[in-house]
């Protein structure tokens, strides 16, 4: 199976689906996304990881367009997951240019390892708090956040340059989503456009980190079920011979 084959028919499948902006197009197509999603990577579905979602192609898609990166400005990321919207950044604006943070630590591990993989070891991303930011590095042109919440965090967008953009889903608390672009004017961000319907999960703050189970119950049904036939090692796995034991 040819890959780059396998890629240009996601892209051709999303150009279809919606108006995709030519550069962003052809990003996706540079993007080995087989090195970011071990499962059916060019399939145009979600998955999850570390706790995290990955977002299918289509959605990725909506949020670099929305985005609207000209080829020169300094991104930053909130939500790094697996890294893949970050590289097809790193492809429209250069690597050096991006910054990524996620407030899950394995994910930023992660995401280091799959950009690094990839050819995109530029990108630096960091376990952060993705409200707060990444102050030392701004100002941005634009802020990406894979994330929910009723209102765009005001340190982000004290983040931004005069003409910068903050994309993120808007809604929350039982109500509608809606991906959204917002400009800083000084107090709660003003919308500047809408891109339409999205469904998020919300944006973590510290200490809403996905931890281990604290009751033991718990842990142990899930240690259980990874016992038995399909268990990797252990005795199940291996043929008794009773006389040895009579």
């Amino acid at each position: 199976m040819d890959i780059a084959v396998v890629r240009d028919d996601m892209v051709d499948g999303l150009e279809q689906a919606i108006d995709l902006d030519e550069d962003v197009a052809h990003a996706m197509r540079t993007v080995p996304r087989h090195e970011f999603v071990d499962e059916r990577p060019y399939d145009n579905r979600s998955s999850e990881h570390e706790g995290t979602r990955v977002l299918a192609p289509k959605l990725a898609a909506r949020l670099l367009d929305a985005l609207a990166v000209d080829g020169d400005e300094e991104v930053l990321v909130v939500g790094a997951g697996v890294g893949y919207t970050a590289a097809v950044l790193a492809e429209l604006v250069g690597p050096h240019r991006v910054h990524a943070v996620d407030i899950v630590r394995p994910v930023v591990y992660d995401a280091r390892r799959n950009l690094a993989r990839a050819g995109y070891d530029a990108v630096l991303v960091d376990c952060r708090d993705g409200a707060e930011g990444l102050p030392e590095y701004a100002p941005y042109d634009r802020i990406l956040v894979e994330a929910g919440a009723v209102r765009p965090p005001r340190r982000l967008l004290r983040q931004l340059t005069p003409d910068g953009r903050l994309v993120m889903p808007l809604g929350g608390g039982g109500t509608a989503q809606r991906l959204v672009a917002v400009a800083d004017d000084g107090g709660d961000g003003e919308v500047v456009a809408e891109f339409g319907p999205v469904a998020f999960r919300p944006l973590l703050i510290d200490g809403e980190q996905r931890r281990s189970p604290r009751n033991r119950t718990e842990r142990e049904d899930a240690e259980f079920a990874r016992q038995g036939y399909f268990a990797p090692t252990g005795w199940e796995q291996e043929w008794i011979d009773w006389d040895e034991h009579l």
